[in-house]
């Protein structure tokens, strides 16, 4: 008798399973914006309408028969998009589709609020040098210069800076990318952020907004990183770090002088200490992104550091004319590993740099370049296609495209306006085929690609007026908040409440359990290079496995390093389109 109740309740269990969802932004919509859910099933489904019904009441607020079905997606059988954005209404909802309830969800002005200020406590936890988060200190003892041809093992001061992810390398490739690109959302949404830390990142307001004093971190260390005209520096450290997987203020990876590490000098040519190297042709891409950065920071800290605004203005300059006399690309380097940040691309960069010193000094030659410079690359080449190697193509968004394209005074604006929509076309017809109208091929870091695209289509979004890509980069923001196949945001931490991850790749959580919000993780990978890369292990029960597939996967897993370790230059990318959002809430 026991063993058959037990069947009974096994009967039912199976009967009760969950097999359908309805995925949402869990963070919110704002009352004007494109609303679209995505409702999934493992299961062959035939829905006939859908409700939104006030979460207090559970009154009926919106019907509609408009189901758009995609079929077969990924771990799914069905698979239908529901558009609900004649709901506009300030209040909190949820959705209903043949028995299906999707989480409650708010629309309000104020959804995004805080959200960029947010992202800022993960680049405080990445500080090197000081520390705020641990109220610590770390890596004083940076560094000892390699690759020079006169001072080889002398000691150079490259405290400072930012640890790229969840090693603690430090790259000016994606440091002074994180420092132009939150120049970036600052310069365009100043009204999104707020002042609540000193300089140091400490609790405490100074004045100065919080995205500034974290953007006057990066440019010191980048002031240190280029000490003098024509000299730089690439980046600190190598995988040799990977031995150690703890807190920063215990790495004691020895290199051969003690608690100093190495700083490779940019030489132009490939540099790898052991095994495996990189195939530098030049050092364009790395002068270029000093010169972004220092200028877009001259430019916007004079008002608090005259004289550094006034440095790194000069240093600009001279940035830029070195990449000039250098062209090429400037890899990071590998050591025992295959992996390096692979970028083959380096006239985005100077175009960048050719047109943002345009915009401080008005000087006619600049724009000529840049206009030059954006024409050998019309288009980032990951967009579109079906795959590329890490950080091959990078910046995964060209910004210089957007200056030209959004200066009025230049013909070629609407050149650029252009190249702009050409990329954007090309990620949507490869994404329009699917629910989730994800149109990014799923590398490593392909939420960064998502992020790229994101601010991409809402620039073009703001300055055409075209209402091609409304949906488009509706569908690329609720991605990255829930509106996926695993229901889960991809940033840490948000929304507080949601399903976010909890359990990032990072010495932080694995030893100490501590909570580094803000960091944007990886994301979803494709299955093909998943089953390649080396030492993935999961140390616990997949709570995401009925949503996995052989096409691509997402772990919320610290043992995961490709899909969940947050990166700080991805982090950053996003500042400006969460900026964006605050800024229209307000209005």
């Amino acid at each position: 008798m026991l063993k058959v109740f037990s069947f009974f309740l096994f009967i039912n269990f199976v009967v009760l399973a969950q097999t359908s969802w309805i995925r949402i932004n869990q963070l919110g919509y704002l009352p004007n914006s494109k609303k679209v859910a995505v409702l999934v099933s493992k299961e062959i489904l035939n829905p006939k309408f859908f409700t939104v019904k006030n979460a207090a009441t559970n009154e009926v607020v919106f019907e509609s028969a408009k189901i758009e079905s995609f079929g077969k997606y990924t771990a799914f059988n069905s698979s239908f998009r529901l558009d609900f954005s004649k709901v506009n209404k300030k209040g909190e909802y949820y959705l209903t589709a043949d028995n299906i309830k999707s989480p409650v969800f708010k629309i309000s002005n104020d959804v995004y609020d805080g959200t960029a200020d947010f992202l800022l406590q993960y680049m405080r936890q990445q500080q090197s040098g000081y520390n705020p988060f641990l109220k610590d200190s770390c890596h004083t003892h940076d560094g000892f210069i390699i690759y020079h041809p006169k001072l080889d093992s002398t000691y150079i001061d490259a405290k400072g800076g930012w640890h790229d992810a969840s090693d603690y390398l430090q790259y000016v490739t994606t440091s002074a990318t994180a420092t132009y690109q939150m120049l970036f959302a600052y310069l365009n949404n100043p009204s999104s952020f707020k002042d609540e830390y000193d300089k140091d990142g400490n609790k405490g307001a100074n004045g100065i907004p919080d995205i500034l004093d974290e953007a006057k971190w990066g440019l010191d260390w980048l002031v240190k990183m280029n000490p003098e005209n024509e000299v730089m520096f690439n980046q600190i450290a190598d995988d040799r770090d990977h031995y150690l997987y703890d807190l920063p203020t215990v790495d004691s990876i020895n290199y051969g002088k003690g608690l100093e590490r190495p700083v490779y000098f940019c030489n132009g040519k490939p540099q790898g200490v052991f095994k495996y190297k990189n195939r530098t042709t030049g050092i364009a891409s790395t002068a270029a992104k000093y010169a972004s950065a220092f200028s877009l920071g001259a430019e916007l800290l004079k008002k608090y550091y005259p004289e550094f605004s006034e440095k790194i203005k000069t240093k600009a300059v001279e940035a830029y004319n070195w990449g000039l006399k250098n062209p090429g690309i400037c890899q990071t380097a590998p050591c025992k590993g295959p992996y390096f940040y692979e970028e083959d691309n380096w006239t985005d960069d100077m175009e960048l740099a050719a047109a943002q010193l345009y915009k401080i000094t008005a000087n006619k030659k600049y724009l000529e370049d840049a206009v030059k410079f954006g024409r050998e690359e019309k288009t980032t080449p990951w967009m579109g296609a079906d795959t590329a190697r890490h950080y091959q193509w990078y910046p995964f968004i060209n910004l210089g495209h957007y200056l030209i394209a959004a200066e009025k005074k230049s013909k070629a604006s609407p050149e650029f306006i252009s190249y702009l929509k050409s990329g954007i076309e090309k990620v949507y017809q490869r994404g329009k085929n699917n629910p989730f109208q994800i149109g990014v091929p799923f590398i490593w870091c392909s939420n960064n690609l998502v992020s790229a695209m994101v601010t991409q289509t809402h620039l073009y979004n703001t300055i055409t007026k075209d209402k091609k890509y409304v949906e488009m980069e509706a569908a690329l923001r609720d991605w990255l908040l829930g509106c996926n196949p695993w229901g889960t945001s991809m940033i840490i931490g948000l929304p507080k409440a949601g399903t976010c991850p909890r359990d990032p790749h990072s010495g932080f959580t694995l030893n100490n359990r501590y909570e580094i919000n803000g960091g944007l993780v990886d994301g979803p990978v494709y299955g093909t290079i998943y089953r390649k890369l080396i030492g993935i292990v999961l140390h616990r029960e997949d709570k995401f496995k009925e949503f996995q597939s052989s096409y691509f996967v997402y772990h919320d897993d610290y043992g995961d390093y490709s899909t969940n370790e947050p990166t700080m230059d991805g982090t950053a990318g996003l500042t400006y389109y969460l900026s964006a959002l605050q800024k229209e809430g307000t209005k």
